[in-house]
């Protein structure tokens, strides 16, 4: 059983505040539309989902996790195949995840495969991945905006056309 499955009778109420705090900050740089369709990569409960306001997949390792969750479409997947056409979603999040991938520059790639075109990652500042991820968005997208947020770094990305 992974570290996510054993918590998850508790998650949200170990990092449901923080996440509703980086939800509300990526709603505000994404401002999606009700038709807009949206993959949250590391969704985990996908509690703060509904702040989006448009058509949600969540996809995440745990299925203790995803059980919890309830404001759009989840099934369970890791980062790193994602099961779904290139440039499909208009917009892709991933919320403190990209540290915990099992591969991480070729999670990002999947990412950056499947999106349209915007994409919102946080990664947390304490991570000893930290340099290891900067480096990689770097090297696959267009750095918009890097945002200051408590514990984590939020980064608004483009696709390198």
């Amino acid at each position: 059983m992974s570290y996510y499955d054993e918590i998850s009778e508790g998650y949200n109420e170990l990092y449901g505040e923080e996440q509703l705090e980086k939800a509300k900050i990526i709603a505000k740089i994404i401002n999606p539309k009700e038709n807009q369709l949206l993959l949250d990569v590391g969704c985990g409960t996908g509690h703060y989902l509904h702040l989006l306001n448009c058509q949600v997949v969540g996809v995440d390792p745990s299925l203790e996790l995803l059980k919890k969750a309830k404001h759009g479409f989840f099934m369970q997947g890791r980062a790193e195949n994602l099961p779904f056409k290139d440039n499909y979603f208009d917009y892709v999040i991933s919320l403190t995840a990209v540290q915990n991938f099992d591969d991480i520059e070729k999670g990002l790639k999947e990412i950056n495969r499947v999106a349209k075109d915007k994409v919102v990652i946080s990664i947390l500042k304490r991570s000893s991945k930290f340099d290891l991820i900067d480096s990689i968005i770097k090297e696959l997208f267009k750095v918009e905006k890097k945002i200051n947020c408590d514990k984590d770094w939020i980064y608004q990305l483009y696709k390198l056309k």
